[in-house]
């Protein structure tokens, strides 16, 4: 997990997504890609400090594992950015884009889109800490800002403190009015305001997050755009249809012969649940992350609904998987 981030090249990335980017989900998809930046669950700072650290940043998902924290105040922010990058985390990345009524009453997240300065203070605070990269992700702007000023002033405030990229989801956030899931889908999508932003400031690392469908959406307005942006980031997409994650390696690094077949994966993904079962766990915090791995073909109803129901039994064991898994051979085979 301690591979180093290399800011000077196009990147993948899966978007850190709250009660999905759990460790089993990073484990499940670094079995389908071994080059994409994988994101924790946005972790809050305080919770880093004085909570179980094993517990929340115990990680043995391999590759470009990135931490993500939540928190305002720059030396809370400082010490968790160091505890994690012991942790073996890659990169920490500041979040400045979550909606969520629990960031707005830490006075966090998406509110901070209002704060650039204190914004670059605690990147600063950060950078001092660790060897790591560190970085940000943010909106275009919060209720009824002006995403021109808001976004130059924030990127500039996180590049003047020494920040290695900006990440950037393509839509305001609305504080007031819409769930954090409305705030995902209601607001509309700026990818031209992004390219404004990279064409503005040529050398700097900006990624583009926001509503790509699939990897060739995300090829074509992440690196297809005038100018090409420097990384793309997927979130629901890559969570809801894992498969596609397969072919990550290839249409991003150009690593042939990588791309891994489902028995493969299933394969891996029994052997890791099996260990997570012999440490006392249970197999659906493993498997409802695999519920899509089989999105648009067939069996893939069947394989679902025997994961979403039999699998979250108390008892339940591999053979549940391997139900589950000739279930869909089956209907594939026919």
């Amino acid at each position: 997990m301690n591979e180093k981030m290399g800011y000077q090249e196009q990147r993948f990335a899966v978007a850190p997504m709250i009660d999905w980017t759990d460790r089993h989900c990073r484990f499940f998809h670094r079995v389908m890609t071994r080059r994409a930046a994988l994101y924790t669950e946005m972790l809050v700072a305080d919770a880093i400090l004085h909570g179980d650290r094993q517990k929340l940043l115990g990680d043995d998902t391999g590759g470009p594992v990135v931490l993500q924290l939540g928190g305002s105040d720059p030396a809370k922010l400082a010490e968790a950015a160091k505890v994690g990058e012991g942790f073996g985390y890659c990169e920490i990345n500041l979040n400045v884009g979550c909606p969520s009524d629990r960031v707005q009453s830490g006075t966090f997240g998406a509110c901070l889109m209002r704060e650039p300065e204190l914004v670059g203070r605690l990147v600063e605070a950060m950078k001092e800490a660790v060897s790591v990269p560190v970085t940000v992700k943010c909106r275009i702007g919060v209720d009824e800002q002006d995403t021109g000023p808001a976004l130059d002033d924030l990127a500039s405030c996180v590049w003047s403190a020494g920040a290695d990229a900006l990440w950037v989801h393509a839509r305001k956030a609305w504080l007031q009015g819409l769930s954090p899931k409305e705030n995902r889908e209601i607001p509309p999508l700026d990818y031209e305001r992004v390219r404004k932003l990279k064409l503005e400031n040529p050398s700097q690392f900006i990624g583009l997050n926001g509503g790509l469908k699939d990897l060739n959406q995300a090829l074509d307005e992440g690196f297809g755009g005038n100018p090409p942006l420097d990384g793309v980031m997927l979130g629901r997409a890559a969570y809801q249809q894992p498969a596609i994650l397969r072919d990550v390696d290839h249409l991003f690094h150009g690593d042939d012969g990588s791309r891994k077949d489902f028995d493969e994966i299933v394969g891996e993904m029994r052997t890791y649940a099996g260990r997570h079962l012999a440490n006392g766990g249970r197999l659906h915090h493993v498997t409802r992350h695999m519920t899509g791995l089989f999105h648009g073909l067939p069996g893939a109803r069947l394989w679902r609904q025997i994961l979403s129901t039999e699998a979250c039994e108390h008892d339940a064991g591999l053979e549940v998987l391997d139900k589950a898994y000739a279930a869909v051979s089956a209907r594939l085979a026919a």
